[in-house]
């Protein structure tokens, strides 16, 4: 008995640890480089509609929390089999960007990160996603 103790305490520290040495050996991404028309890109829908909230939430989840995890934080499911950061949206360099480049990274996409133009086609239905991002604030 002390034994099978041992060893399941043994290798619950080896996953643990090459959990750990994954994350670390995640790189952030390199910076965007980003079209004019991206950046200067503003909503075709209002913000504050629950119905957006709602809307924005569900495709996030469906999408996007597998990757970026439930708050947003880069710490889904799959986030450790990834070479490169997922990034905080929660932090105030991501915040702080343009809702028209957020919405490149998140539907163009580059790298690692999918392009989302086929899976989310109405464009409300984009704006409602990064309305829902923008609620990952510290």
């Amino acid at each position: 008995m002390k034994n099978s103790v041992k060893l399941v305490a043994i290798f619950g520290i080896a996953v643990l640890y090459m959990t750990i040495n994954i994350a670390m050996i995640q790189k952030p991404g390199g910076p965007w480089d980003i079209p004019a028309k991206y950046k200067t890109m503003k909503s075709t829908i209002k913000a504050g509609d629950a119905s957006i909230n709602t809307t924005g939430k569900e495709l996030y989840n469906k999408h996007c929390k597998s990757c970026h995890g439930a708050k947003g934080l880069g710490d889904g499911p799959k986030a450790a089999n990834l070479k490169t950061s997922t990034g905080d949206f929660s932090a105030k360099k991501f915040q702080d960007q343009s809702d028209g480049e957020i919405y490149y990274q998140s539907f163009i996409g580059r790298d690692e990160m999918p392009n989302f133009e086929k899976k989310i086609t109405d464009e409300a239905d984009r704006w409602a996603v990064i309305y829902f991002m923008r609620t990952m604030k510290k």
